[in-house]
């Protein structure tokens, strides 16, 4: 039989209208508080799914979008009463732009697990039906998987969203997905193989950028799938990633990734 919940979490969808007469909006990130703990944090929409909302707002501002991150940061580690008037005022003010859905609460049982399944199920892009091919091949689902795999396998002092603008020049809002120091410094990021190889030369170029500063580094990219040798795009991210040295990690092998990443980094330890 399963656990019973162990927590009650409260949650508010962040959604971006900037019309008010019309109505019309579009989810874009899902913040959640653990009232027990007074822990809080809030999940928001990547640079690549911009596009998904100028399709359905094409003057959408993105560079407000790509401010809410960094706007939200400290906010999230304030003290509850601090960060509470934080989201009232912000609510308040930007409110011809974004507003924070009423407040739900929900039972779970741990707080990353929840805030991975709202994102996934309110904001993140819906999976197309009738393609099983297509589990798994998001950025979100694969991160998801990634996350549950960290827990369940007890992998310490992973952190999360790590700004990349120091290595790349300023203005660069990329954030890599996980971090580590195993006597270097070592990185992790999800990429899908099936789709647009743009994301595959980013973290190419930012992994050079970072090795020109910071010397030897681990690079790992998590993917949805082993590369097909039939399938041009998948042979051509893996060339990529082979010249800068960026391990590919398949879903399928991720436990196993994590039980040798948990060994070295509590040996390291």
């Amino acid at each position: 039989m399963p656990e019973e919940p162990q927590a009650t979490f409260v949650y508010r969808i962040l959604r971006y209208m900037p019309n008010l007469l019309r109505d019309e909006w579009v989810n874009i990130g899902v913040l959640l508080e653990d009232r027990g703990t007074e822990r809080r944090n809030i999940r928001l929409i990547e640079e690549s799914q911009i596009t998904r909302v100028r399709r359905i707002h094409p003057d959408a501002d993105q560079d407000f979008l790509r401010s809410l991150p960094a706007e939200f940061e400290t906010a999230v580690r304030a003290p509850a009463e601090e960060a509470g008037r934080y989201f009232e005022k912000m609510n308040q003010t930007l409110s011809n732009l974004v507003q924070f859905s009423p407040q739900k609460a929900v039972l779970g049982e741990n707080f990353d697990a929840e805030l991975d399944r709202l994102f996934l199920e309110q904001v993140a892009a819906p999976r197309r039906r009738g393609n099983k091919g297509t589990a798994g091949s998001t950025r979100e689902t694969i991160k998801s998987k990634i996350n549950d795999v960290l827990r369940r396998r007890r992998v310490p002092g992973i952190e999360r969203n790590i700004p990349v603008e120091e290595f790349t020049g300023a203005g660069d809002r990329l954030t890599l997905d996980y971090a580590y120091r195993n006597g270097v410094r070592g990185y992790i990021q999800a990429l899908t193989l099936g789709r647009d190889p743009a994301n595959a030369k980013v973290l190419a170029f930012t992994a050079e950028r970072i090795r020109e500063r910071l010397g030897a580094c681990e690079f790992t990219a998590i993917t949805e799938a082993e590369p097909d040798p039939e399938k041009p795009r998948h042979q051509f991210i893996r060339r990529l990633m082979d010249d800068e040295e960026i391990e590919i990690v398949s879903l399928p092998r991720i436990d196993k990734f994590a039980e040798d990443l948990r060994d070295r980094l509590q040996s390291a330890g």
